[in-house]
C-alpha cells in the first residue's frame, strides 16, 4: 500500500492496522470515519511507529490511544 497520498482509503488502512496490532478491546471507538486526511502526516508517523514495534507497555498503549484521540476530527 502506498501511503504517500493522503486518501480516505489510506486513513482506513492505517487505523485498522493500528487497531489490529494493538489488539484494542474497544475497537469500535476507533472507527476510521472519525479521522480525516487533515492530520495525515501525524497519522502516518504514528502508524509507522506502531508497526515497527513488537510489544507495548501499558503506558505506551495509553499514550498511543491518547494520540489517536487527539487526531480524531471534531
Amino acid at each position: 500500500m502506498n501511503l504517500a497520498q493522503p486518501t480516505a482509503e489510506n486513513v482506513t488502512f492505517m487505523i485498522e492496522a493500528i487497531k489490529d496490532k494493538l489488539r484494542m478491546v474497544n475497537a469500535d471507538a476507533m472507527k476510521s470515519e472519525h479521522f480525516s486526511t487533515e492530520n495525515y502526516e501525524d497519522l502516518v508517523f504514528l502508524y509507522e511507529m506502531v508497526m515497527k514495534r513488537d510489544a507495548f507497555s501499558p503506558s505506551e498503549m495509553q499514550a498511543i490511544v491518547a494520540e489517536l484521540g487527539s487526531l480524531r476530527k471534531d
